[in-house]
């Protein structure tokens, strides 16, 4: 028999200089720089520039990203047509979002170039693009004209001004802003990995993205945080949490937003999201901040989850403050896309400098002596 590890469990397939998560102790670090500081002081676009270039950059060289980027926002008509042509209510946004992604490469006449080059520029064109995609189409739904991106807001403001038609508050731009460069990248996470696999067979950035999204998609990856939204819709109020949190725990039901498969301890990038929900929800009053908050307080009070190392991860407190600055549970993986894309993309740039195709293997279980019957003397 062969040395199985399930689900890749454990397994190294490549090196990358991206990130390093420490799940024992709790630690994650951007391409050498603590989560914890990057968290205090960092822009996205500086993230961003980080993981493509290795460096953080200086005052002009940011200056120069950064209108890089502004001049990338705007979507081809083929591509708006798309959205506008999308039924308006059983559309997903992410199926709707990794539908726009792939559709990108049709107007792209090198998009089968996969130098370095040509990676940059569509990584920046996909991290500009993508906020656009999402707000168009969420307005489209609810029958509101789409808008335009604005040269003068920066990545998560500009956003915020697509979706709701205003320039938002210093305070909710500083909490997107935020939660942005901590769901930035994860290490060899399981969208991250799909992204790398398709890249691996020298496919082109956007269907390798493309499969990224797909995985993301997924309630157990990247869905996470829109259940975890559903989960404080269904406790409804504050007082109610310490009943419900007995009542799930009595029926073995899976509490939302807390555990994670690689850290043993609290997510680090738990404890800023927290502040940031909290000072928000000082602002915006939202009652699911307060839930949150009452809910982790019954949980920490539970040894079942505090002798297994159970705590909040970053979809804990990522599900209200998304929710505060007005953006629907749907939507959630889509904002989550417009974060880790400056992490995939940082990955495949890695992946296409110093290739080898990922070939797993897998152990055959099923039977080898059967024989082959015409199909008339099958019954």
């Amino acid at each position: 028999m062969a040395d199985m590890k399930s689900g890749l469990e454990g397994v190294v397939v490549a090196q990358t200089r991206m990130s390093k998560v420490v799940g024992d102790v709790g630690q994650l670090i951007y391409a050498g720089y603590d989560i914890h500081d990057v968290a205090e002081h960092a822009s996205f676009e500086e993230v961003a520039y980080l993981f493509w270039y290795c460096c953080l950059p200086n005052q002009r060289q940011l200056a120069s990203f950064e209108d890089n980027l502004e001049t990338r926002r705007g979507i081809p008509f083929h591509v708006m047509d798309l959205i506008r042509a999308t039924p308006t209510v059983q559309s997903h946004p992410m199926s709707v979002l990794r539908t726009a992604v792939s559709a990108l490469a049709l107007g792209d006449p090198g998009s089968n170039d996969i130098s370095q080059a040509s990676n940059l520029r569509r990584s920046a064109d996909l991290t500009a693009k993508i906020p656009t995609i999402i707000a168009a189409h969420d307005r489209h739904r609810k029958g509101l004209e789409t808008l335009g991106p604005r040269d003068d807001l920066n990545h998560a403001s500009n956003f915020l001004y697509m979706l709701h038609g205003r320039v938002p508050s210093e305070a909710e731009t500083r909490a997107l802003n935020l939660y942005l460069v901590l769901l930035a990248d994860h290490g060899f996470n399981s969208s991250t990995f799909s992204a790398r696999v398709t890249a691996a067979t020298q496919s082109d950035i956007f269907s390798a993205v493309t499969s990224a999204i797909g995985t993301l998609k997924g309630p157990a990856h990247g869905g996470a945080t829109e259940t975890t939204m559903e989960q404080l819709s269904d406790i409804g109020d504050v007082e109610n949490a310490e009943a419900w949190y007995t009542q799930a725990r009595a029926e073995g039901r899976r509490i939302f937003g807390m555990g994670h498969r690689v850290y043993n301890t609290e997510d680090p990038r738990a404890r800023h999201l927290r502040q940031a929900a909290t000072e928000l929800g000082d602002v915006t009053e939202s009652k699911w901040i307060k839930i949150a908050e009452r809910l982790e307080e019954v949980a920490k009070q539970d040894p079942y989850l505090t002798d297994r190392g159970i705590y909040i991860n970053v979809d804990y407190y990522a599900a209200p403050l998304l929710n505060a600055l007005g953006i629907e549970p749907d939507l959630f993986t889509t904002v989550f896309t417009m974060s880790r894309i400056v992490g995939w993309t940082g990955h495949l740039i890695e992946q296409y400098a110093d290739n080898r195709l990922i070939r797993p293997r897998s152990e055959y279980a099923g039977a080898t002596d059967l024989k082959w019957e015409p199909i008339e003397q099958r019954g």
